[in-house]
């Protein structure tokens, strides 16, 4: 192993995206004073994730190389295998760089602490310094939550760290085949979701609530998913019968009945799969799984 190179994972602030539209900070406070809002909580959140930022390069060892991304570019940015990964900012952007990775450690740090749930951030700036430490002299310890991948007949794939997505992508009226353990139905649905132990906080837990609340959902370092299918609609030719379960080392599958479906991952609509008449995807667990530092 060579030098570790710290890789900081950060997104533009609210601040940041309003003077970029606007054009300068007065025209952005100007435009929030006509809305009866203030810019200061903006202004606020900014610093403390500027400070939060600067804290964790600090800590970062001198003979370390380092590199930054932002959001938007994770898919042109090329990891290393040895990378140390910190991502400083909400929850979500941990989901949105885990596709990206393979087995690199993952250091989640809460720039605004008590502004985020904190669950895949869990980590205080200061503690950067020993954390790196700890992951390079193997003391750390490490979460290893399971992923969900999506895979088309015709070779493409996506992954996803709390849930995918199956269905249209104005998420009306999709149609489809489904198939799960040996039981194959059509179906016309506002789409199937499928979750692991990571994402069971947040979409699956609100799905699991209103239609399957017997189907136990599973901790984010179990092997296992669930699948839910969204308001499935019954007529004399579509059934409402597969509704939700478990996937452990099975798949779901689901063939293609109309114009186009897509796939997508974690709220992330732009990076897609489009799926066309016929085609299969199959759906279950990755074989991979994101390592954060617990």
């Amino acid at each position: 192993m060579g030098t570790p190179r710290a890789v900081l994972v950060r997104r533009t602030t609210e601040l940041d995206e309003l003077v970029a539209h606007h054009g300068t900070r007065g025209q952005a406070e100007f435009f929030l004073r006509t809305r009866e809002q203030s810019i200061e909580p903006l202004v606020q959140r900014h610093q403390g994730t500027q400070a939060a930022r600067q804290t964790v390069l600090a800590a970062v060892p001198a003979d370390w190389r380092r590199a930054e991304v932002e959001r938007a570019e994770l898919a042109r940015f090329v990891f290393e295998p040895d990378d140390v990964v910190i991502v400083v900012g909400q929850d979500g952007l941990v989901a949105n760089v885990a596709k990206y990775l393979a087995a690199q450690p993952v250091i989640g740090i809460d720039p605004l602490p008590g502004a985020n749930p904190g669950v895949l951030v869990p980590h205080p700036a200061a503690a950067t310094g020993d954390l790196v430490r700890d992951v390079v002299a193997g003391r750390a310890a490490y979460l290893e939550r399971t992923m969900v991948r999506a895979v088309a007949d015709d070779g493409q794939e996506l992954t996803a760290l709390n849930e995918l997505y199956l269905g249209q992508a104005g998420h009306q009226s999709a149609r489809y085949l489904l198939g799960w353990r040996g039981t194959a139905e059509r179906q016309s649905s506002s789409g199937v979701i499928v979750g692991t132990g990571t994402g069971a906080t947040g979409w699956c837990a609100s799905i699991q609530r209103a239609s399957a609340p017997g189907l136990a959902l599973p901790r984010p370092n179990d092997p296992s998913l669930v699948w839910f299918v969204r308001e499935a609609w019954p007529s004399t030719v579509t059934g409402t019968t597969l509704a939700a379960g478990p996937l452990d080392s099975d798949e779901l599958t689901l063939r293609v009945e109309s114009e186009s479906l897509v796939t997508f991952g974690d709220g992330i609509e732009a990076d897609r799969l489009v799926l066309g008449w016929g085609q299969v995807v199959r759906v279950g667990k990755a074989p991979r799984v994101l390592r954060t530092v617990a």
